[in-house]
């Protein structure tokens, strides 16, 4: 199996991070520019640019990719699935005009001239609004369009915001809301390796701002300190035998996994019901 990875920009270190972390290690992937083994003898990564992976997995260059929806939705190259979003890269495709101008809405765009580098997008958007427009495409610095009066709006990508003030551009619609996710093409979308792909990486997804509770507490409390755990289906009650191997004293093991945001309360009150040896841990991967 082959994955298209972008090979710059803001999503390449994202993407390798995470498919780091979801054991799909790229071997000696510094030393080469266009491919890289992983410690899956049944998976390369192959770099290339973000806009060009969508193509590279429809034509079967790729098995597989991680680029922006944005990116897929331009090229729509018609046969490739949608298996992921892998929540990093997050951004907004939106309409924008200059802050001092006459465009305040979709409609007051019609007629006029908008620049962008997301032509098919943009086609599709105004043809759903049922506005009228000439687009122009640009291949970059598409907010400065409007001060050079080569259009009267664009359609641009923003994570910020930062760059439409300092150019006095103000939204005038959310176009697109994108991030980077994994698809693959669709006739090997169900293959066995591509799920187990989206499996592993699903894990790594799932563990993010989750945190591993392990504890004692005593076993006539047990009631008490479930209410208190805000656990993903419920803790996990194992016996804690005495120190001399004999019969259990009283005391149960508790395990939860709960969310990162309510550790430091959950600890407090867990305390509050006799619970003690509290450890927190952080968790690499979790398969539901």
């Amino acid at each position: 199996m082959r994955i298209a990875v972008p090979n710059k920009g803001r999503l390449h270190d994202p993407a390798m991070e995470l498919l780091e972390r979801a054991g799909l290690h790229a071997v000696d992937g510094a030393d080469r520019k266009l491919y890289a083994d992983t410690v899956d003898p049944d998976v390369t990564l192959l770099f290339a640019r973000a806009a060009d992976i969508p193509e590279y997995v429809s034509d079967g260059a790729a098995d597989a990719g991680i680029t922006g929806l944005d990116q897929v939705r331009e090229a729509d190259p018609g046969n490739v699935s949608d298996l992921l979003d892998l929540e990093f890269g997050r951004c907004r495709l939106v309409l924008a005009a200059p802050e001092d101008g006459d465009i305040e809405s979709v409609a007051d765009v019609a007629g006029k001239t908008v620049a962008t580098e997301f032509p098919h997008i943009a086609e599709q958007y105004f043809a759903e609004q049922d506005v009228e427009t000439d687009i122009v495409e640009v291949s970059g610095a598409t907010e400065l369009t409007p001060h050079v009066e080569m259009a009267d709006a664009i359609i641009d990508i923003t994570s910020t915001g930062t760059t439409l003030k300092v150019n006095s551009l103000a939204v005038v619609d959310e176009v697109l809301a994108s991030s980077a996710h994994l698809f693959a093409r669709d006739d090997v979308a169900d293959d066995e390796k591509v799920q187990q792909v989206v499996m592993a990486l699903q894990s790594v997804l799932a563990a993010d701002g989750k945190r591993y509770l392990m504890m004692n507490a005593p076993e006539d409390r047990l009631a008490e300190v479930r209410d208190v755990i805000p656990g993903l289906g419920g803790p996990t009650v194992m016996n804690v035998e005495s120190e001399a191997g004999g019969e259990k004293d009283g005391t149960v093991a508790v395990h939860a996994v709960v969310d990162e945001r309510d550790v430091f309360e959950t600890i407090n009150e867990l305390k509050s019901v006799g619970a003690s040896g509290i450890l927190v841990t952080e968790i690499e991967r979790l398969v539901e």
